[in-house]
């Protein structure tokens, strides 16, 4: 057996170890949240992000869901609420400040806060061994800031409570500092990146703000990017980044105001982004952000997760 099949084994028995973990109820003693517990999923029309909303409803919360395009979302939504689930949808386009803004404003008015927030919201221009990138700025904008925005609008709604309120950022393995294969050849960045004692917002920008402008200039091949999708690398290299700053920085909030802040690798899902290429499908894709979402007794932050497992960034 080659080293392609054995991998394949392996994510095999680790999705069959998952799909009967995922049977198993949660105990009465085990379940912090109720009907009142609001969860907003980003980008949950379709996809990653539609399952995510899907089994967190399924467990007995509320969930938000959203969507750039109004039509889409609301009956996205309806698909949901037909099966006596208790979903509430609001446009959100991440890319414009504005929409947040609308979007923080209505949660406010509606909820008065938030429990959890899923950062799902994503797009990716590449497939097959394509590397174009003629959409980074997009790729960026909307992977990248568009999940650090929303962070920042969501932290002062996010409520106080014994449990914890969640961040779940989705993420990507090609992210990784250390991957085998799609490093940043620069080592100095490298070790900049991977000091959070260091490490700033500042420089996750600028580094983001660099590797724009080589796209611009064209001369973004010799930058030492990462070699496999690059702009999309490069927006989940940033966001697992920021996702180790922002619970640095709320790692000192006080016991009942604490906010756990973790990102996942949802794996290559068979969903439209990947134009249905990928090999998992959705409901394993989701389940390790659910799982995050509603893990009792919460102490982790700043961490990187797949298939239920921490994994190193």
């Amino acid at each position: 057996m080659g080293k392609s099949e054995k991998a394949k084994e392996r994510r095999d028995q680790r999705l069959n170890e998952i799909s009967l973990l995922r049977t198993i109820p949660y105990s009465d003693h085990q379940r912090w949240w109720s009907i009142d517990t609001i969860a907003v999923v980003t980008g949950s029309n379709r996809g990653i992000g539609f399952e995510i909303a899907r089994q967190l409803v399924a467990h007995g919360l509320t969930v938000v869901l959203t969507s750039r395009d109004d039509a889409v979302g609301e009956e996205a939504a309806k698909v949901l609420q037909e099966g006596g689930f208790n979903v509430a949808f609001h446009q959100l386009d991440v890319t414009v400040p504005s929409s947040i803004t609308d979007f923080a404003d209505w949660i406010r008015e509606s909820y008065g806060g938030i429990d959890i927030l899923v950062n799902n919201a994503g797009v990716n221009f590449n497939v097959g061994s394509d590397n174009s990138v003629d959409n980074a700025e997009m790729v960026i904008s909307t992977n990248y800031y568009g999940t650090k925005n929303m962070i920042k609008a969501m932290i002062p709604l996010m409520r106080p409570s014994t449990a914890g309120a969640r961040i779940i950022n989705v993420s990507s393995r090609l992210g990784r500092l250390n991957g085998k294969r799609n490093q940043i050849g620069d080592l100095a960045m490298r070790d900049k990146l991977a000091d959070i004692d260091t490490l700033t917002e500042e420089f996750v920008d600028e580094m983001v703000s660099m590797f724009l402008k080589q796209v611009e200039e064209g001369t973004w091949a010799s930058g030492g990017w990462p070699q496999t999708f690059t702009d999309y690398s490069m927006s989940k290299l940033a966001v697992n980044a920021y996702t180790r700053l922002v619970a640095k920085t709320l790692s000192d909030r006080p016991e009942g105001q604490k906010i756990f802040v973790n990102c996942y690798c949802p794996g290559w899902v068979k969903t439209a982004m990947t134009g249905y290429a990928g090999n998992i499908p959705t409901e394993h894709g989701a389940d390790t952000g659910v799982w995050l979402a509603l893990l009792p007794d919460q102490a982790i932050s700043g961490k990187f997760f797949a298939e239920r497992r921490e994994i190193s960034f």
